[in-house]
């Protein structure tokens, strides 16, 4: 690690007039500072700053320094977002983590994260050794010449299925834009990978109201049951009403470069019976544009059937 300066700004304004990179609870930036893939000259510890409360009043609103294990045992958070943030890491990890550093952490592959092999995300125009080289955990969907690499952050996934919005601040005040939309496929610029600008902090995460995302689940599939990141996950919330699916919210993980909603899916759960067969018909077009690589030709499979898991989880009972 190199060295660096470390201030703790008092206010929201300060913290924006104020060049460096935002530390929050630290679980990616240190460990990619150790590394040296991230080498600030400044870091600004966030941690007291008035950026917490969760409301569930109307829909949910969480503040972007709320810690994953506080929103994931907080009454009025919907399944799916609680189930996420459980299955994302350890107990210990889960107290540190914030939900905004959550949806900021960078991605898992090895070559990135290794400073001896090139990498277009760290060094751009160097080149993606994962396409011909290591890829059994990298993307199948939305991947590009330049990139392969998939996002990390599961409690994304499930926000991604809610229509979630998040709020971004700097000097000049604040926006609000779609999650699913602040996310950028990786195209010739893997090394953009949100629409983050410079000065700006997420400062809050807006899910809507939506009753029915009581009924919701997220199912990870991953190489061990302990803290490990997703071969595959599915975040789904259904509206049954009379043995029928009036409604769906399906997005995946661990197989895409961003959080993955499945339109697709989605449009073929609509007005279908709640039978195995129409949620086997559903799941089977949860992989269509996939492109897998040498290593990972698996995942398209594990994919149709992560989601089927997720559907079945909710609808049983129901036919």
């Amino acid at each position: 690690m190199r060295p660096f300066e470390l201030t703790a700004p008092a206010t929201v304004e300060a913290a924006l007039a104020s060049p460096g990179t935002f530390l929050a609870g630290g679980t990616t930036l240190v460990d990619l500072m150790k590394l040296n893939v991230l080498t600030p000259q400044r870091v600004l510890d966030i941690n007291e700053l008035p950026l917490r409360g969760i409301d569930t009043s109307d829909g949910l609103r969480i503040g972007a320094l709320e810690r994953m294990s506080d929103i994931a045992g907080h009454p009025g958070v919907y399944p799916v977002i609680s189930r996420a943030l459980l299955l994302s890491a350890s107990q210990q990890l889960r107290n540190m983590a914030s939900i905004g550093g959550n949806l900021m952490q960078r991605t898992r592959c090895t070559y990135f994260r290794d400073v001896a092999m090139p990498c277009n995300r760290r060094d751009p125009g160097s080149g993606c050794p994962a396409i011909s080289g290591a890829n059994r955990m990298h993307a199948v969907l939305g991947t590009s010449e330049s990139c392969v690499a998939t996002h990390a952050s599961d409690v994304a996934v499930a926000l991604v299925a809610l229509g979630a919005k998040i709020r971004l601040a700097d000097a000049a005040g604040s926006r609000i834009v779609e999650l699913a939309d602040f996310y950028r496929l990786p195209g010739d610029s893997p090394d953009v990978e949100n629409d983050l600008r410079p000065g700006e902090l997420i400062t809050e995460v807006l899910v809507p109201r939506l009753d029915w995302a009581s009924h919701s689940t997220y199912v990870k599939v991953r190489d061990r049951q302990s803290y490990e990141f997703a071969l595959c996950s599915a975040a789904v919330a259904l509206d049954i009403q009379d043995s029928r699916i009036v409604d769906a919210r399906v997005a995946v993980g661990g197989v895409a470069t961003v959080p993955w909603r499945l339109t697709a899916v989605e449009a073929a759960l609509r007005g279908a019976p709640v039978t195995t067969e129409a949620l086997e018909a559903a799941a089977s077009v949860a992989a269509e544009g996939a492109r897998p690589l040498s290593a990972n030709g698996y995942k398209v499979t594990l994919l149709k059937r992560t989601v089927l898991r997720a559907l079945l989880e909710l609808t049983e009972g129901s036919n």
